[in-house]
């Protein structure tokens, strides 16, 4: 589990421009809404690079590579997350949240479920 805090490239009196990711390949690009009590993932891939950037809200993110230690933080606005290919992951909404996910590999469109493998116990619950 990779965490960044991305702050704002530019900023005037218009507003700010932040850059999330740069020179990176993406697949796919989905928004995910969650209500407070909410869990998602208690899953890994293959083959897939995952970015989760938080939008909105607060999540707890939870991840382990098999028999390694697990690890959990609490993401807010404007914090990004990675996930590599074999990490358990998976993440419980702390409050209404709404989430930008940035994916390199085959997790998307039609073949959504085709690199997700779900974990016998989950690590988050």
């Amino acid at each position: 589990m990779i965490i960044k805090k991305i702050e704002s490239n530019f900023k005037d009196a218009r507003g700010k421009i932040t850059d999330i990711l740069c020179n990176q390949q993406i697949d796919f690009v989905t928004i995910i809404t969650n209500k407070k009590g909410s869990i998602r993932g208690n899953h890994y891939h293959k083959k897939t690079i995952q970015y989760l950037y938080v939008l909105e809200g607060s999540i707890l993110v939870a991840s382990q590579f098999e028999g390694k230690e697990l690890k959990q933080k609490i993401l807010k606005e404007g914090d990004l997350l990675l996930n590599e290919p074999y990490e358990w992951h998976a993440i419980k909404s702390l409050e209404k949240n709404k989430l930008l996910i940035l994916t390199k590999g085959p997790r998307g469109g039609e073949n959504y479920e085709s690199d997700t493998f779900k974990l016998k116990k989950p690590i988050l619950t």
